[in-house]
């Protein structure tokens, strides 16, 4: 099957290209993703078992960007020189898809999440309170092993070696989820920028950028000096993407966003636009931070988030974090032209970049 080409310019009123593509990756991958679920030696098991497949088959097909499936096949076509993949490449994004649900699932635990992709986080579907979450648990790691198989069972070229790759950097992931959590009891004055984009780094762009860029160009058959390109872009890209994701956090939307818009605050995440305030702040501006950073949960309020989101945006905070974002998207579709663009590939993934960084917050 052969992505979209690019034309010149889109007539008025006609889709732009990136979301034409973007619109076959979801189709393909979506079709993939749902056969990922049909399981004969599972169907007999119990029918709570079966209950629970059903609603984590639901949860992964909730409507969603598919931004790394789309990432592993503008890899490819870089590495290949054409549109063209091979229909096993679908089942391999699908399966990299499924692994993000997983981690989706974990997260959502772990965060006491109440939202996701604009419904309930599937440990409130499961069941109530920790039982809930002890079988979401479960159900990821169901999923973890799923996604494995259904690389490998693409049977592509040089798929044991991209798998191999893809879990070296899965590690890294969680070595950043558990720096992110281990922050949330750590003061803002004893967090530095530093180790917010580190977090930013292991948890997000290397895993959800990166990796995917890296996985698809491997698979193509890329030079060294392509995957070193790609590593790049998506190391970049990756930042102004959490960047982007710590604004809708603390200020953005959840009715557009799919989750809850003052999660970060009520879990005390120490994300950048906070330590970019914090750093900018006066001495009484740092305390007050400093106190309503350390409030309990449970008084965490509307009165105390409207203060936070206040004392943020005063102290340059936000903006901070609105000009980290410019200057990683800028960085990262610097990187892409320097790379090769066979049939409009770069052109495309340009578009995506500056579609990412600027997303409804």
């Amino acid at each position: 099957m052969a992505l979209p080409r690019p034309a010149a310019q889109p007539l008025p009123g006609e889709v732009p290209l990136e979301q034409a593509w973007l619109g076959l990756v979801h189709a393909e991958v979506e079709a993939s993703l749902s056969e990922l679920f049909e399981l004969p030696d599972e169907a007999g098991l119990d029918a709570r078992w079966t209950r629970a497949l059903e609603e984590a088959r639901l949860y992964a097909l909730r409507p969603a960007k598919r931004v790394r499936p789309a990432l592993v096949m503008a890899g490819h076509c870089l590495a290949k020189g054409t549109p063209v993949v091979p229909s096993e490449l679908w089942r391999f994004a699908a399966g990299l898809e499924l692994l993000h649900t997983f981690l989706l699932i974990h997260d959502d635990v772990a965060d006491r999440a109440v939202l996701r992709r604009g419904s309930a986080a599937l440990h409130h579907l499961l069941a109530p309170g920790r039982t809930g979450e002890d079988l979401a648990v479960v159900v990821g790691d169901h999923l973890f092993a799923r996604a494995l198989e259904a690389m490998l069972e693409s049977e592509l070229p040089g798929v044991a070696k991209v798998v191999r790759y893809y879990l070296s950097v899965c590690r890294h992931t969680a070595a950043g989820q558990y720096l992110d959590l281990s922050l949330e009891r750590a003061p803002l004055s004893e967090v530095s920028l530093f180790q917010v984009l580190r977090v930013a780094y292991l948890k997000t762009a290397r895993y959800g950028f990166c990796a995917p860029l890296v996985c698809g160009a491997m698979l193509g058959g890329a030079s060294p000096a392509l995957l070193e390109g790609l590593e790049r872009v998506g190391r970049q890209v990756g930042l102004a993407y959490q960047l982007r994701d710590d604004l809708i956090g603390l200020f953005g939307d959840s009715s557009v966003a799919g989750k809850s818009s003052d999660g970060d605050f009520t879990q005390g995440k120490r994300t950048f636009p906070v330590l970019a305030a914090f750093a900018r702040a006066t001495p009484e501006g740092r305390e007050e931070l400093e106190a309503l950073w350390a409030l309990p949960e449970c008084e965490k309020d509307t009165v105390a988030l409207a203060r936070a989101r206040a004392l943020v945006e005063a102290h340059g905070g936000r903006a901070a974090c609105e000009r980290m974002v410019e200057r990683a998207s800028r960085a990262a579709r610097r990187t892409l032209q320097s790379l090769p663009n066979p049939n409009g590939v770069r052109d495309l993934m340009d578009a995506l970049i500056a579609r990412l960084a600027h997303r409804a917050a």
